[in-house]
């Protein structure tokens, strides 16, 4: 009879071990799905108020969109991108600036023609901007003249309004050396009159904003003649936990990759990015856009 009942125990206790197994690995199977068939999917607009006493009378109330890391082909279709572009547009953007990762692993000739088609039909009232991220080739040469996108890797441009106040955007290509592209950016702001000094140049504007693929590379120049920084790559971390945040990030965002970081007179934004890259997972982050308003309050 003992021997019977102690079978029995072991009996139950196996079941309940079963149970618990099956519970915890039909647990991981669902997160697993929602990671990857419902985290990728759908659209957040994140907003952002940029503040800077300069922006009373002049630039106050722009609107800068800011996309990242869209890595078409992955988990982005062309009907994702269509649903992305048609919301950057029902925002009205002034301007548009895209941070890097077009895609992954280069482009097939209808996977360009997609992209070219649907970046084109992207509407602002000023201008368009992108650099380059550390996946994208050749092709985000040809995909992003075609879509009306201003090449600044390693080059700058300015925004002037009807009084003469200025916005600085310089972009830099993070796959090149950091220094090299830095110093390209300084002789270019410098061309006019090689006598003055960095800082005498940089006085000259209104708002300073720079673009870079890679966030960890700040570490390597001094950013703080910059009012604004918008950067990609981390996602903030694909796979994040409550009160924990991002489980893995790449190289290249180990230092920064949350969402913002303020770093005194420098303010650092990064972009979550649209996409997915090495795993087609999300969770707690979903594919997302940011939108700035520039104002004095």
């Amino acid at each position: 009879m003992k021997k019977q009942l102690d079978q029995e125990l072991e009996l139950s206790k196996s079941k309940k071990v079963f149970k618990v197994l099956f519970i915890i690995i039909f647990f991981i199977l669902l997160v697993f799905l929602y990671s990857r068939f419902i985290g990728t999917k759908g659209l957040v607009v994140k907003e952002y108020k940029l503040i800077n006493t300069s922006f009373v009378d002049n630039f106050y109330g722009l609107k800068i969109i800011h996309i990242s890391d869209l890595h078409y082909g992955e988990t982005t279709n062309e009907t994702d991108l269509k649903q992305i572009i048609e919301k950057i547009n029902t925002l009205k953007p002034d301007v548009v600036i895209f941070t890097g990762d077009l895609y992954s692993n280069g482009l097939e000739e209808d996977a360009k023609n997609e992209l070219i088609a649907n970046l084109k039909n992207i509407t602002v009232s000023i201008k368009k901007y992108a650099i380059k991220g550390n996946h994208d080739d050749e092709s985000w040469n040809e995909v992003m003249k075609e879509s009306n996108f201003i090449d600044l890797n390693n080059n700058i441009d300015i925004i002037y309004n009807n009084n003469n106040s200025n916005i600085l955007i310089a972009g830099v290509n993070t796959n090149d050396d950091i220094n090299e592209s830095i110093k390209k950016i300084d002789n270019l702001l410098k061309s006019d009159n090689n006598q003055e000094t960095n800082s005498d140049v940089m006085s000259k504007f209104s708002y300073k904003i720079l673009l870079l693929h890679e966030p960890d590379k700040i570490l390597d120049f001094d950013y703080n003649n910059y009012d604004l920084i918008l950067a990609g790559h981390s996602h903030n971390g694909q796979i994040r936990l409550p009160f924990i945040g991002a489980l893995y990030t790449p190289d290249g965002s180990k230092k920064y990759y949350d969402e913002f970081y303020d770093l005194g007179n420098t303010k650092l934004y990064i972009s979550s990015g649209i996409g997915t890259s090495k795993l087609k997972l999300r969770l707690f982050n979903r594919p997302s856009i940011n939108l700035y308003r520039l104002t004095n309050k």
